[in-house]
């Protein structure tokens, strides 16, 4: 009787999962409050001071995403969702399709270390004392926003988990179902691993190595969740999708952004490579035209 509930109540706890990922990553470059006119001197002490009211407005925004959706965000949230939809109807079989191989356990074990609580934190702690040690802004904002993100993702997995309520799929009875008493969905490593990731990203836009580094280094916990049998790997990728949702939303909601910055660093960079276009028309002579300008 229980493997024969109805389908409905597994397309509503999909859905409602991918929505909500929706709406933490649609907004993610939305700031929770407009930027002063004039730009603190260091904006760094303010990030501290507000750390904790930050993670309460974080809190607010992400859970009250889903209600500020767009019709343009379906060109992201279908894909995300078929593929969600596609890897939960097949979970028991790619599971079943690691039980006779056990040589990557304790690999899978020590890689998904870095997506842990005190994994994901020491990194987050590592920058924000090089920062102060070094006296690095960057770093040190990137060990804020990392700690705050990872703060809000774990409080979002572990709301998730008590609704979800799935089991591992070690487990005896009922796994891959849901509202059965587990705790794998979604997978938490994922999301504190990619939350922690996507602000060093960030932060270090101009770091083509650090990106690399941060965004392989949670692609390898979310995928050691699966080979460790921890987790699902729509437990991975939903889990993975959400710390990046939620990792953009801090970076760009409490990044303070000051003139001289590496912001504009960026922006002299890209205008080297791409033209201002910008259409031209004189009244007197009645012609028109568009002015293209590199700067160098």
């Amino acid at each position: 009787m229980r493997s024969n509930k109805p389908s409905n109540r597994r397309f509503g706890i999909i859905l409602g999962a991918i929505i909500f990922l929706a709406g933490a990553s649609a907004h993610a470059q939305i700031p929770s409050a407009s930027p002063s006119p004039t730009p603190p001197a260091s904006p760094t002490p303010a990030l501290e001071r507000q750390f904790f009211k930050n993670i309460l407005r974080d809190q607010r925004a992400i859970w009250t995403s889903p209600f500020r959706l767009h019709v343009r965000d379906a060109r992201w949230l279908a894909p995300l969702g078929l593929a969600t939809g596609a890897l939960i109807a097949t979970d028991r079989n790619t599971a079943d399709a690691l039980a006779k191989f056990h040589g990557q356990l304790r690999a899978s074990h020590v890689v998904s270390f870095a997506g842990s609580t005190y994994g994901a934190g020491s990194i987050a702690a590592a920058f924000y004392l090089i920062g102060r040690t070094k006296h690095d802004a960057r770093a040190r904002e990137t060990g804020l926003l990392g700690a705050e993100a990872l703060i809000d993702s774990e409080i979002v997995g572990l709301a998730l988990k008590e609704i979800t309520q799935r089991p591992r799929p070690l487990a005896l009875r009922d796994r891959g179902e849901f509202f059965e008493g587990g705790t794998s969905f979604p997978s938490g490593h994922s999301i504190q691993a990619w939350s922690v990731a996507t602000v060093i990203a960030n932060e270090y836009h101009d770091h083509r190595l650090v990106q690399i580094v941060a965004y392989g280094l949670a692609t390898a916990v979310s995928l050691s969740r699966y080979t460790g049998r921890n987790h699902f790997l729509s437990d991975a990728l939903v889990g993975s999708a959400m710390g990046y949702g939620i990792g953009r939303y801090v970076y760009h909601a409490h990044h303070v952004r000051k003139s001289g910055s590496d912001d504009e660093e960026e922006s002299r960079a890209r205008s080297k490579l791409w033209p201002m276009i910008a259409p031209q028309y004189n009244r007197r002579a009645r012609d028109y035209g568009v002015v293209l300008a590199w700067s160098f």
